[in-house]
């Protein structure tokens, strides 16, 4: 995983409050491939812990989804 130094520049009203921020469309991506990433091992782990179902094994699934597309 590469790091990316990021460097926000923020949009200020009259009185200094913080209304946005500007980024390079190279940080912008960054972070949006960073969120994906998180949201994927937040997915794995939660699937990981489920002990209330039954699972099938990976070549089996995908056995089963070939043959249902042939119907």
């Amino acid at each position: 995983m590469k790091t990316l130094t990021i460097n926000p520049q923020f949009v200020k009203d009259e009185k200094g409050r913080e209304l946005g921020v500007f980024l390079t469309k190279k940080e912008f991506d960054y972070l949006l491939e960073e969120l994906e990433d998180y949201e994927d091992n937040k997915a794995y782990d939660k699937a990981k812990s489920r002990t209330d179902e039954e699972f099938i094994p990976f070549e089996q699934a995908l056995e089963e989804i070939k043959k249902s597309r042939l119907k």
